[in-house]
């Protein structure tokens, strides 16, 4: 299952995005109102959990600075990646786009499909607020 939030521009150079996007205690000032918890596991771990759902862990897997950024699932039995794809605009601007690719029978798909969807969208689009 691949899905992508939209593309967001910030009025910030793409380092500056990347290195917020690096710090993954910024993501919590990126959750949704429906998080019930947050918690950093380590300098490249974090678990949260919205209401309703289970908790998750999510772990820096890849980093290409300052383009890209992939968070993946750490246990769990859930197997996805959260990338974050930071294209340059100007020395004061770029683009970040989210893309959620997981692995997930069909009914599982069908069900979470929506919640994720509508989960990076809110991610994206409270970067430029946060930054």
């Amino acid at each position: 299952m691949n899905l992508e939030s939209p593309k967001v521009t910030i009025g910030k150079s793409s380092e500056d995005v990347f290195n917020f996007l690096s710090n993954i205690k910024n993501f919590e000032s990126l959750m949704p109102e429906s998080i019930s918890k947050f918690e950093v596991l380590s300098d490249d771990t974090f678990l949260f959990a919205l209401k309703g759902m289970p908790e998750i862990i999510l772990q820096k897997k890849e980093v290409i600075a300052p383009n890209k950024i992939v968070l993946g699932a750490a246990g769990g039995k859930l197997d996805f990646s959260l990338t974050a794809n930071i294209d340059t605009i100007s020395e004061t601007s770029s683009d970040v786009q989210l893309h959620f690719n997981g692995d997930f029978n069909p009914m599982m798909a069908m069900m979470i499909k929506g919640p994720i969807g509508k989960f990076i969208e809110t991610l994206a689009t409270s970067i430029p607020k946060a930054i």
